[in-house]
């Protein structure tokens, strides 16, 4: 077992949960993160755990590989998934947080671990052992210089985040609250006639956007693309996509399109524009997203921003329990590995705490095998055969097959999910399980 503590970088989710798993294993943990001393461009509050694109964490239903995969991490003794769950917001199916509330209680709880130490630096080199990288997809010019110079040089596209309008801006004369096929009442709903829809396509294929001269060549990842890029594939390409009316019919009629709002905070004062990430100038969003019913007066408390992402060719580097093949004790977890979201980041963060707890407790490793969502995650990035890599959110088409095929979708997913769960509950209860 290691004297020296940990050395655990990034404070962003993959990195408290992996400080947390090793502090709850009663391993001494250094967690360094550079803010508050200097920010990234799509950072802007201090507290850890920062949710910079969404509140949204997606699907809560075990039918859905994403919902799987917080169970699973809720059964591992997940720090994220508990304050997610302490600070939810009304989001139909959708597990969604208080964005600040969420932040601040992760802060808290690491912060008054009795095993970490907070150290607020930027880290400009690649740590010795043992190290767990977090830095996100955002890591900073030089720590990336380094890694690129110890690894090989990793890729970048661009990632982008949606706005947020206050509560009492919006004109509830246009907006009602209606979740999809009667699940509630969580979403506010601007519906559109065919020649709204219209107006406002042609307005946003058209409108300004902003200079990306502080990033590289532009590779959009398809699950945070901006709205005016997936607008111009084609005219209904909205209409098909975040803007569908589907199961949000109103007084039996179904409006051409819809724009939803989800709440961003506990209070109900905020909402994000769902769907509507974007790199549209400031002055553009105004007048463009004006346009949409109930949104013509809006107030942004914030605008939606484009920002780059880094990641590492992950199938060259790492094992599928996130450790670099040729520098053992030196992890990475979350985004920078090439998993893409905010669970799919924790989760990695989670199994990466986990397997260096191990490592360094004399304790015999464990395998989260494809028959998890945690462990398809990990496979993927350490395993993925052609030279494409990108990253990946949790799927069930990452997951290994059932031995016996169900044709029918419902009664497949339900199978694969009491699988991952009965093995995941093998595990915590296996004698060598801490």
């Amino acid at each position: 077992m290691t004297n020296s503590p940990v050395k655990v970088i990034g404070a962003g989710l993959a990195g408290c949960e992996a400080a947390w798993q090793l502090a709850q294993r009663g391993f001494s943990v250094e967690l360094t993160d550079m803010k508050p001393h200097k920010y990234t461009l799509a950072h802007k509050y201090a507290a850890f755990a920062e949710l910079v694109c969404s509140n949204s964490l997606r699907s809560d239903r075990l039918e859905n590989a994403v919902g799987l995969l917080k169970e699973e991490m809720r059964r591992l003794g997940s720090l994220i998934m508990r304050v997610a769950d302490e600070t939810r917001v009304p989001a139909g199916g959708a597990l969604a947080v208080d964005r600040e509330g969420f932040a601040r209680s992760v802060t808290a709880a690491l912060t008054n671990h009795p095993n970490i130490q907070i150290v607020s630096r930027e880290v400009t080199v690649l740590p010795k052992s043992p190290a767990i990288i977090a830095t996100g997809p955002l890591t900073s010019d030089a720590l990336c210089a380094d890694i690129a110079e110890k690894l090989g040089q990793p890729l970048h596209f661009y990632d982008a985040a949606a706005p947020i309008v206050t509560a009492d801006s919006l004109d509830y004369t246009k907006v009602y609250a209606a979740s999809r096929y009667g699940r509630g009442e969580d979403y506010l709903n601007c519906p559109m006639t065919r020649e709204e829809y219209f107006a406002f396509y042609h307005a946003l294929v058209a409108a300004e956007t902003a200079s990306l001269h502080d990033f590289e060549t532009p590779r959009v990842f398809e699950g945070c693309m901006p709205v005016e890029v997936m607008a111009k594939r084609g005219e209904r390409t909205l209409a098909f996509g975040p803007m569908k009316p589907v199961g949000l019919e109103r007084e039996g009629a179904r409006p051409y399109a819809v724009v939803q709002l989800r709440r961003d905070n506990a209070d109900g004062t905020l909402y994000n524009i769902v769907g509507f990430q974007t790199n549209l100038c400031f002055a553009e969003q105004r007048r463009v997203f004006g346009m949409i019913p109930g949104l013509e007066n809006a107030e942004y408390a914030r605008y939606g921003v484009m920002h780059r992402n880094t990641f590492l060719p992950s199938p060259k580097l790492l094992r599928p329990d996130f450790q670099l093949r040729d520098m053992p004790g030196i992890f990475f977890a979350g985004q920078i590995t090439g998993v893409e979201g905010y669970v799919e980041s924790a989760a990695s963060g989670l199994a990466a705490g986990i397997h260096m707890a191990r490592q360094i407790g004399d304790l015999p490793p464990i395998s989260f095998s494809r028959r998890t969502v945690i462990g398809s995650l990990g496979h993927y990035v350490a395993e993925y055969p052609g030279r494409d890599f990108q990253p990946m959110n949790a799927a069930f088409g990452l997951m290994e097959p059932l031995e016996r095929h169900t044709r029918n979708k419902k009664e497949r997913y339900a199978a694969i999910a009491t699988r991952a769960i009965a093995e995941i509950e093998y595990l915590t209860r296996s004698t060598t399980w801490r």
